[in-house]
């Protein structure tokens, strides 16, 4: 049961800050599973000390809980015609597939585009933190898309 918790605790309360919490978190639960209690106690002990002192963000699970309301609000949305699979002619007629853009053929291994639903494309669900790995996540998507970041001040 503590092994579980903690799992939850490095995506749910870590997450992105520290990415390598949910590894740790699940390392600890296979010491659990493999060599029981009590000699498991240690190990609990290494993730629980680890996950205590790893900088926290909860930005993944608030973008997950942000995408669950609008799917409640909105119902299931159609895909983009350029994100559906053309794998057959038939699909290829419907228009599926077009005007994709593969993102490896971008400069930065990044093309924009389009992946959400018309009626939500302009929403953002993942707000990186200033905080441990999220700061780096931030800066990689800020110089990705060359453009500052929508401010966090509301």
């Amino acid at each position: 049961m503590c092994a579980r918790r903690l799992v939850v605790l490095a995506s749910e309360d870590i997450g992105n800050a520290d990415p390598r919490g949910i590894s740790v978190a699940t390392a600890g639960l296979q010491a659990v599973e493999l060599i029981g209690m009590p000699e498991a106690a240690i190990s609990l002990a290494q993730v629980t000390t680890y996950l205590a002192s790893a900088p926290k963000s909860n930005a993944s699970y608030q973008a997950l809980k942000s995408a669950q309301q609008i799917v409640r609000e909105t119902g299931p949305l159609p895909i983009p015609m350029a994100l559906r699979s053309s794998k057959t002619a038939f699909s290829k007629k419907l228009g599926f597939g077009e005007g994709y853009k593969y993102s490896h053929e971008g400069g930065r291994g990044y093309v924009a585009q389009q992946f959400l639903p018309d009626e939500i494309k302009s929403l953002n669900f993942y707000a990186p933190k200033e905080l441990g790995f999220e700061k780096t996540i931030r800066q990689y998507l800020q110089w990705l898309r060359q453009e500052a970041w929508p401010s966090e001040d509301k």
